[in-house]
């Protein structure tokens, strides 16, 4: 759904990564692993459980894991004298309450670490969000402050600041029709980080992302997802180049749900990532 994914309440664990809120009682013993075939010979990971504690709340707790493949080393005159590797870290710790039948509060704790060859950084960041429930309509509003944090250690001298991401997002599961629809602003902590001569339709879809999820059952799920700021980065062709579009679908068989998902980065490749989500 192109990390529209924001305000898009249910039963999927992997909410935790995206806001604190998500998390509630249904989630309860709830386990999921992803795998992620990047391009480049980048691969990465992802292992979320969730369980509900009385009186206490909902709490999660996630790792995900990104490694860069083998790096060509060379000497000062482009000699390659061999490989190296590069991998980043980040493990997850978050709870949710609820504050009243209609709203919903979290937080997350990550501790995240990075290494490039014998070099090492690491950081520490808060994620803070809310969700409130329309019920009567169907909708769900959110909004989260991201990557709230400083770094540990780092690689150079200077200091780097982590990727600060205030997101506001809206799903709207339509009355008659199995459809939900989901928008979501992000980087809205940063609105004139547009490139230049960019049309008007371009600076507002520069901060949205778009999904939606097609409900034919609850054992089968068809998604859709379109990220405007990537398809303007990668795009190569003039017509019909799918950058920025993902695609997936969902399959539940018995306690055990699948799900595929398909994202296009034009000529620089695909995206292919697969997951596996069942209650303990």
């Amino acid at each position: 759904m192109a990390g529209s994914y924001s305000a898009a309440a249910g039963t999927d664990v992997n909410g935790l990564f995206y806001n604190p809120a998500l998390l509630n009682e249904e989630m309860h013993n709830a386990l999921s692993l992803s795998y992620l075939n990047h391009i480049a010979g980048i691969n990465a990971g992802f292992l979320v459980y969730a369980r509900d504690v009385q009186h206490v709340g909902t709490l999660g707790a996630g790792v995900r894991y990104l490694g860069w493949g083998d790096l060509r080393r060379t000497d000062e005159t482009g000699q390659e004298t061999g490989t190296f590797g590069a991998s980043d870290v980040a493990l997850t710790v978050g709870i949710s309450w609820p504050f009243n039948e209609h709203i919903r509060y979290g937080a997350n704790i990550h501790t995240i670490y990075s290494h490039i060859e014998s070099y090492s950084a690491s950081a520490i960041a808060a994620d803070l969000g809310v969700l409130y429930h329309l019920d009567a309509h169907h909708l769900t509003l959110a909004f989260s402050v991201n990557n709230l944090g400083r770094t540990m250690s780092r690689f150079a001298e200077s200091a780097v600041d982590l990727p600060l991401d205030v997101r506001i997002s809206a799903a709207k599961r339509l009355r008659h029709v199995p459809l939900l629809f989901s928008i979501t602003g992000y980087n809205l902590d940063n609105l004139g980080d547009v490139p230049e001569n960019t049309p008007a339709f371009g600076r507002i879809m520069h901060f949205v992302r778009l999904g939606g999820e097609l409900l034919f059952s609850e054992a089968f799920q068809v998604r859709l997802g379109y990220n405007h700021r990537r398809h303007a980065a990668l795009a190569t062709r003039s017509r019909l180049d799918l950058a920025g579009l993902s695609l997936g679908a969902g399959l539940k068989v018995s306690r055990v749900r699948v799900d595929y998902a398909y994202n296009s980065w034009s000529e620089a490749g695909s995206l292919h990532q697969f997951t596996v989500r069942t209650t303990l």
